[in-house]
């Protein structure tokens, strides 16, 4: 298996720090509001991510972030007359609901901020004893200077980054160094604070994650991932916060997804193109957004529009379709194994796992994955129109149901149905079909309608008819 790394911008074979154990980290949100589609996507790709490890066998132990303490948090908190507290606690449980309505499993850990600060300040305190860092008012600064391989991962140089005064360089006449970044900032009035060796205050946004991360995976871990727009400054900073405190390399590989554009636009509110998750669940189900993301290779920008949206919930209709089709044929076919001819088909049907595999092994490419799925679905339907024994459409659904599941995309559950309705769906198929044998074809037509008008679907199958919502 490879993986793209940042690192050395180049595709490398993963190997793991311990046999058969994966120790993976991603930077969660900052909890002040709904989660847009632009954090959506790193929620679902590093979940495929950890979903196809642990279908490899590997023990993944994930760990994921909320940053609870910000100056969004506390600018919300004080807008609606609250706290930062009952802020971040909110739009936790949102991002929460969001998350599950994505399939996405929840990490092995869900660590928050503020229950991190004292191990934050020993790690601030440990950079200071250590040279790499320095205070000023109340102010700590990391000094880049001393830290020779910064830059390491964005390949910025830091002269340049000062000549073009970047805005992810803050100017500050206190740092030595105009790269230089906050670890900890003193108390502004009215905000929360915490109390330190340098007087009351709170971090700095970067040294959070490396404890965080050191915390719960150790000094030295597997995968650090994120949004690409975390390369710099922030996946940079932490390097030289950790590397310098633990002095041992932080993470093996770094692994970045690309942008979400709207309609070909940089997403933003001052465009009226910026969409939360929450903004277009009501418009598709959670389900559609995930495989809209896993319709493209994460590295690669994608762009967010109705029309894309629309074909991908086209796309996905034709795999629950398709294994809709296999359970009924399943549940009507007369019991039979396989004929001659279809056991010589099975190596058929092991080579779309193989294919899957082989996309997912070469940088966990989802898009060329999903591609065979729709292969294997094509597969499916002519087997099935073809009269496959009952043993042969038990494979290919097995097959059909192991793939989807690795992508999250296949618990491909039916809509519940209640057992009134179905009883008051099937009566009316019951009474379609008497109408069809007394050849009443306008009264068989208008049941057909009805069923239609309540959003079912009836097919006529040789195993009797076949119904689903949708």
């Amino acid at each position: 298996m490879k993986v793209y790394n940042t690192l050395t911008r180049q595709k490398e074979e993963f190997v793991p720090l311990e046999e058969g154990k994966v120790k993976m980290y991603v930077c969660g949100p900052t909890v002040y509001d709904y989660i847009h589609i632009g954090n959506a996507r790193p929620y679902v790709v590093f979940d495929t991510v950890r979903r196809y490890l642990e279908y490899k066998g590997y023990e993944v132990t994930y760990v994921q972030n909320f940053t609870d303490v910000d100056d969004k948090i506390i600018n919300r908190a004080n807008k609606e007359n609250s706290t930062m507290q009952e802020i971040s606690n909110r739009y936790i449980q949102e991002a929460f609901h969001d998350a599950d309505g994505l399939n996405v499993k929840r990490a092995t850990v869900h660590p928050r901020v503020t229950e991190e600060m004292d191990l934050i300040i020993e790690m601030v305190k440990d950079l200071i004893d250590k040279g790499f860092a320095y205070e000023d008012k109340g102010t700590v600064y990391y000094n880049t200077k001393k830290f020779p391989e910064y830059g390491k991962l964005s390949r910025k140089n830091l002269d340049e980054l000062i000549a073009g005064g970047s805005e992810r360089v803050s100017v500050d006449d206190a740092k030595k160094n105009p790269t230089d970044f906050v670890l900890w900032k003193p108390k502004k009035e009215g905000e929360p604070s915490w109390t330190s060796p340098w007087g009351e205050g709170r971090p700095g946004w970067h040294i959070e994650c490396s404890v965080m991360a050191k915390h719960h995976l150790g000094e030295h871990i597997d995968i650090h991932a994120g949004g690409e727009d975390l390369v710099f400054p922030h996946h940079e900073n932490e390097i030289a916060q950790s590397e310098a405190c633990n002095g041992c390399q932080f993470a093996k590989y770094w692994l970045h997804n690309g942008f979400i554009t709207v309609d070909n636009e940089k997403m933003s509110k001052s465009l009226g193109n910026f969409f939360t998750v929450r903004d277009i669940a009501a418009q598709f189900p959670y389900e559609v957004i995930r495989f809209f993301i896993l319709n493209g290779h994460y590295r690669s920008p994608i762009n967010f529009s109705r029309d894309l949206m629309q074909a991908c919930q086209n796309g996905l209709e034709r795999i629950k379709n398709a294994r809709k089709e296999l359970a009924f044929f399943i549940e009507n076919a007369p019991v039979g194994t396989m004929s001659e001819e279809e056991k010589s088909q099975v190596k058929d049907l092991e080579s779309y796992k193989d294919q899957f595999e082989a996309a997912m092994d070469d940088d966990f490419n989802t898009a060329d994955a999903v591609s065979v799925i729709y292969e294997l679905v094509r597969f499916s339907n002519i087997a099935v129109k073809a009269g496959a024994s009952k043993e042969y459409a038990s494979k290919i659904q097995d097959m059909l149901d192991h793939l989807c599941r690795v992508l999250g995309i296949a618990e491909l559950s039916e809509d519940s149905i209640s057992d009134e309705e179905t009883a008051k769906i099937e009566a009316l198929i019951a009474k379609r079909n008497e109408a069809k044998k007394a050849k009443d074809f306008s009264a068989a037509d208008a049941i057909r309608e009805e069923l239609t008008a309540m959003g079912i679907t009836i097919k006529d199958t040789r195993q009797g008819v076949q119904w689903f919502r949708g």
